[in-house]
């Protein structure tokens, strides 16, 4: 048989007041709803924030490239004078007159004119003035195929070696011509704060606008919640009502079949065997043993068959537990495997001292776990043990057969095995504990404990 230091003890009840399994407690239900609610929150906030930021910087990358076009055509084309590309020193003050107003009062913290072949013309940063860099792939495709360029600069060329402290930069570049006709690359640097102030701004509106339906959504969504679980636990308390309802009318059905079979066929068994055994009787003393052998025969053979169906009456249904007691009504359940060749320890305590109520129960169990034994379990022996211990009256039922997975039969109850969800609820309303420790090949224990 498997003892708890085999297999350990699954409680199938639950405490006074809880839901029953698979309840619909609002708080086990609203939990992970409200988690559900605030992980949705977390990854709107994620997204909303990567896609704001992404958006302002486009906007940005944008605005920069506008604000350069317009300071091109309005500020640095009329102020180019053929002298840039020779070096000129008024040409170069011009420049610089031109945007002294502006550069100071705007987002741009650099700019630079480049002639084709990389070198500095002009720039408000004097030491950038002659210097010469290769320019990239793009910026010479500007050059030969005129267009405006923005994006946002790493800063990790050498040319942009006195930015570098201002983080990232929005950086356009354009082409612009002298009088002459000469093409010059004309670049500017833009502070990104733009961009982060602008990303802020789309996240409040983006964020308010969301959240607050998600909010109201949530608020609209609740009392629904709320309503259906109050179905799902009305559903689940007319369940097991149904469920208990079902095995009583089986105990009521049983307890009428082995009521008509003990005032029918049994007494008329019965009194045939009388009428058989007394005319063997008579045809002994008239001489004819041979006949009379014979109706002895059948005589025994009809109570043999009345053994038979007695057992089967006591197993159908057991004497009354308030006429005949606990211990009684315990030993005939005990008594109604031994026919099957299953072999039943019993031990009961005396002076139990149980309420009416408690003795139901623990009888209840009793009945119902040697049923199973007896239907499922293919076992050979049960030890079936009720005493008063420290922590209560502790009923055992004990038996060496197949053993079963108890996780998945609570769960998932096969065919014949719902008696055992209704035990565990009738046990739970009781205040008892009801557990059971089972593993395929290991045998079976259940345990109530009545506090």
């Amino acid at each position: 048989m498997t003892t708890e230091a085999q297999v350990p003890w699954l409680v199938v009840s639950r405490p006074r007041g809880a839901g029953g399994q698979g309840d619909g407690r609002p708080v086990r239900v609203l939990l992970p709803v409200l988690a559900a609610a605030l992980a949705v929150l977390v990854l709107v906030a994620v997204v909303g924030s990567y896609a704001a930021r992404r958006l302002a910087e486009r906007e940005a990358v944008n605005d920069a490239a506008n604000t350069t076009d317009l300071l091109a055509r309005a500020v640095v084309q009329p102020a180019l004078t053929d002298g840039i590309v020779t070096g000129d020193p008024a040409s170069a003050a011009a420049l610089a007159a031109a945007l002294h107003d502006y550069l100071p009062a705007s987002s741009v913290i650099r700019v630079k004119v480049w002639s084709r072949d990389g070198k500095v013309l002009w720039s408000d940063e004097p030491r950038l003035i002659g210097a010469v860099f290769p320019l990239g792939q793009a910026e010479r495709a500007v050059l030969d195929d005129p267009a405006t360029r923005a994006d946002v600069s790493d800063l990790d060329e050498p040319e942009n070696r006195y930015e570098r402290g201002n983080g990232r930069l929005l950086e356009v570049y354009r082409p612009v011509w002298t009088p002459g006709g000469t093409p010059l690359l004309f670049e500017t640097y833009a502070r990104y704060d733009t961009v982060t102030a602008r990303s802020g701004q789309l996240w409040r509106g983006f964020a308010g606008v969301t959240i607050s339906s998600l909010l109201f959504f949530a608020a609209l969504l609740t009392p629904l919640l709320w309503r259906l679980l109050g179905r799902l636990r009305r559903s689940q308390r007319q369940r097991e009502a149904l469920l208990e309802q079902a095995v009583d009318a089986s105990q009521e059905e049983r307890r009428r079949i082995a009521g008509t079979l003990h005032d029918g066929p049994v007494q008329e068994l019965a009194a045939t065997s009388y009428v058989v055994s007394g005319a063997a009787a008579r045809l002994s003393a008239a001489g004819d043993t041979a006949t009379a052998a014979e109706l002895e025969r059948a005589a025994s053979t009809l109570r043999s068959s009345i053994g038979s169906l007695r057992s089967l009456l006591v197993d159908l249904h057991p004497p009354g537990l308030e006429s005949a007691g606990l211990r009684s009504a315990l030993g005939d359940l005990a008594a109604g495997l031994q026919p099957r060749g299953i072999r039943v320890d019993l031990e009961v305590d005396d002076d139990l001292d149980l309420a009416p109520d408690e003795e139901r129960l623990v009888y209840r169990v009793a009945r119902e776990c040697l049923h199973n034994v007896r239907r499922h379990a293919a076992a050979t022996h049960v030890a079936l043990s009720l005493h008063r211990t420290d922590e209560g009256v502790v009923l055992e039922v004990a038996d060496d057969g197949v053993g079963f997975d108890p996780v998945a039969v609570m769960a998932n109850p096969p065919q014949g095995h719902l008696g055992l969800r209704v035990l565990a609820d009738v046990a739970s309303d009781a205040g008892a504990e009801l557990a059971v420790a089972s593993a395929a090949g290991v045998g079976c224990v259940w345990r109530l404990r009545l506090p």
